[in-house]
């Protein structure tokens, strides 16, 4: 075994828990990840929700088996992008402020790891699709589909929440 191999390993079990994890509480907790996807601006909070657990489960049971490697990483990156968006950016780096820096990590993290190649102990590797494309291309693929994901559920689903403040000033500028 390779420190390639210990590496993605690594990145796998790490990542591909995490999303576990989250996906998890997301579904047990359905009204009140509705209800908070409701007070950040997405519309149909209730199916946010599902997709929300949905995606984060299989994302990360994909990314623990190493299967489909560079698009489950690319699903993580979609997450966190929207995440960053609709409620870190505003707030800083620093995750203790409800800032970027925890998906930021998660997602770049997720992209090292498609770069790397889910590693010789994979779904990936036992299919032999491992090597299909190069690393380069895994990041590139991951990278990119996650972006554009984000950037497409965001413009169809997210319209961000006005405070009174800004609604007065553009009111009274009007």
């Amino acid at each position: 075994m390779s420190g390639k191999d210990v590496a993605s390993g690594a990145l796998r079990a790490a990542i591909g828990g995490t999303m576990i994890a989250h996906g998890v509480r997301h579904g047990r907790t359905l009204d009140g990840t509705a209800g908070w996807f409701g007070s950040i601006g997405f519309r149909r909070p209730r199916q946010q929700a599902v997709a929300s657990a949905v995606v984060e489960i299989a994302a990360g049971a994909a990314l623990a088996a190493g299967a489909a490697t560079p698009v489950a990483a690319s699903a993580v990156v979609a997450t966190m992008g929207v995440a960053a968006r609709s409620v870190h950016l505003p707030n800083g780096f620093f995750i203790t402020a409800e800032g970027y820096e925890y998906v930021l990590h998660l997602g770049a993290a997720s992209v090292a790891l498609a770069a790397l190649g889910a590693g010789r102990f994979s779904v990936d590797r036992a299919l032999g699709v491992d090597e299909l494309l190069s690393g380069r291309r895994r990041a590139a693929l991951a990278a990119g589909l996650g972006t554009a994901a984000a950037a497409a559920h965001l413009a169809a689903c997210w319209r961000p929440p006005q405070d009174d403040g800004e609604a007065n000033q553009v009111g009274a500028g009007g």
